[in-house]
């Protein structure tokens, strides 16, 4: 039997996706929310661990990256790239069929990867990404809302420093303005 954490804060969707696993004879299921994910659930000792990729599915107590099989949209070359370089196993479009989210699953608690091959080309691109690890740092508190001064504070960077990261992102990913840059950026799941 294949302890199975479920994750996803749609209850709906959570139900149908519990019904589904419940029906299968070697799977064992418990679903959760987000916000519930880090207590008892946490415990419960899950063998695979099954995340809708738009929670914060990083560092999730009790569930190492390479137990988990994330549910993804194409067209996030970046959220893939941060889930593999997490060692993350098991990779499931959310368009896809069922039974290749039940692989999955099979395949990752034997220890194996598993990537659907509707992401495959989203794979391909996630190697493309074009920002570094400080140029993304700036962004992603570009994002949040924080001025040059305090993203610089906060980095331990100069303000002309910071001011020089977010004009090469900007330069890097074709966007008009530092607006247009993080939506660039969040719609590839780079943030």
């Amino acid at each position: 039997m294949i302890r199975v954490l479920l994750i996803h804060d749609t209850m709906l969707i959570r139900s149908a996706l519990a019904a589904l696993l419940g029906g299968e004879q070697d799977l064992d299921v418990l679903a959760t929310a987000w916000p519930h994910s880090r207590g008892p659930a946490a415990d419960w000792q899950a063998q695979v661990c099954v995340v809708d990729g738009d929670g914060e599915w990083s560092g999730l107590p009790g569930t190492a990256a390479e137990r988990m099989v994330i549910l993804t949209e194409a067209g996030r070359p970046g959220l893939l790239r941060r889930a593999s370089q997490a060692d993350v196993r098991g990779f499931v479009s959310k368009d896809s069929a069922p039974e290749r989210m039940i692989a999955a699953i099979r395949r990752v608690a034997t220890g194996e990867r598993y990537i659907d091959e509707a992401l495959a080309w989203d794979f391909l691109r996630a190697a493309d990404m074009p920002l570094t690890s400080r140029e993304l740092a700036v962004l992603a508190a570009a994002a949040e809302g924080a001025p040059v001064a305090e993203i610089a504070a906060d980095l331990h960077l100069a303000g002309g420093t910071v001011r020089n990261y977010l004009a090469a992102v900007i330069r890097k990913t074709g966007a008009r303005n530092r607006v247009d840059a993080i939506r660039i950026a969040d719609s590839a799941g780079w943030l």
